[in-house]
C-alpha cells in the first residue's frame, strides 16, 4: 500500500492573512488524507518595524510557537504549497530568503519531481496577486517541480476567479477573509494532495 502523501505548507505572514490561508490549505490537504507540516519562515524585519504596526506585532507574537521551516521539510514532502504576501508585486523577502537557502537541495535534485502550488495575500484588489504567484512559480520551474494550481477545476474557483492560486485582498485591514477564499485554499490543499497521490501511486507501480 502506498504511504500517505506528505504535504509541506510553507509560508510567510506579517499581519495574519497569509497564515489563515495556510491553515485552510493544510486543512484541505489533511481532509484529503495527507500528512501535513505547517511551517512559517523566519522573520527578517527589525523589531522596530514590527512594533510600528499593531497587527504585525500581534501576529508575530501569536505565531511564535509555529515551527520554522527548514530545507528538510521540503525534502520530506511529496508536495509543497508556498504562501506569501505581495511586496511591490513580488514575493516577500522572508519567503524568498528561505528559498534562496535551498541551493544544496536543488543541486542534488532533492526538490525535483514534487508537486508545488502557491497562495497569496495583498492590500488591494490589483496589488500584484497574480504577478506575485507567477514570480513565485519561476522558482518551481528551476526546481524541476510539477506545478499544480487550482485553475478552474472546481465550482469554488468560478466564484473566486483565482486560477493561479488562492488569493485575498484585505483593503488595508478592512476586508476580512471570506469563506469563499478559505474554501478555495482548502480546495487547493485537496487538489495538490490528490495529484501528488496519483504521482506517488504511479511511481510505486513503475518501480514494482
Amino acid at each position: 500500500m502506498t504511504e500517505p502523501v506528505k504535504v509541506a505548507v510553507v509560508y510567510y505572514s506579517s499581519t495574519g492573512n497569509t497564515h489563515t490561508l495556510a491553515e485552510a490549505v493544510a486543512e484541505g490537504a489533511e481532509k484529503a488524507g495527507a500528512e501535513v507540516r505547517l511551517r512559517r519562515v523566519a522573520e527578517l524585519a527589525p523589531p522596530e518595524a514590527i512594533a510600528g504596526n499593531p497587527a504585525w506585532q500581534a501576529h508575530h507574537d501569536a505565531s511564535r510557537d509555529i515551527a520554522v521551516a527548514s530545507p528538510a521539510d521540503l525534502v520530506w514532502a511529496d508536495a509543497v504549497v508556498l504562501g506569501t504576501p505581495t511586496r511591490f508585486g513580488n514575493v516577500a523577502s522572508q519567503l524568498k530568503q528561505f528559498l534562496d537557502t535551498l541551493g544544496g537541495q536543488w543541486s542534488q535534485g532533492q526538490l525535483a519531481d514534487k508537486v508545488y502550488s502557491g497562495f497569496v495575500s495583498t492590500s488591494t484588489p490589483h496589488g500584484g496577486r497574480e504577478s506575485t504567484l507567477l514570480a513565485l512559480y519561476n522558482t518551481v520551474h528551476h526546481f524541476g517541480g510539477i506545478l499544480v494550481t487550482p485553475g478552474y477545476t472546481d465550482p469554488i474557483q468560478f466564484a473566486t476567479g483565482t486560477p493561479y492560486g488562492p488569493s485575498h485582498h484585505d483593503a488595508q485591514g478592512q476586508n476580512p477573509l471570506t469563506e469563499e477564499t478559505k474554501e478555495s485554499a482548502r480546495y487547493t490543499g485537496k487538489r495538490v494532495t490528490q495529484v501528488a497521490a496519483q504521482l506517488k501511486t504511479g511511481r510505486a507501480v513503475t518501480h514494482d
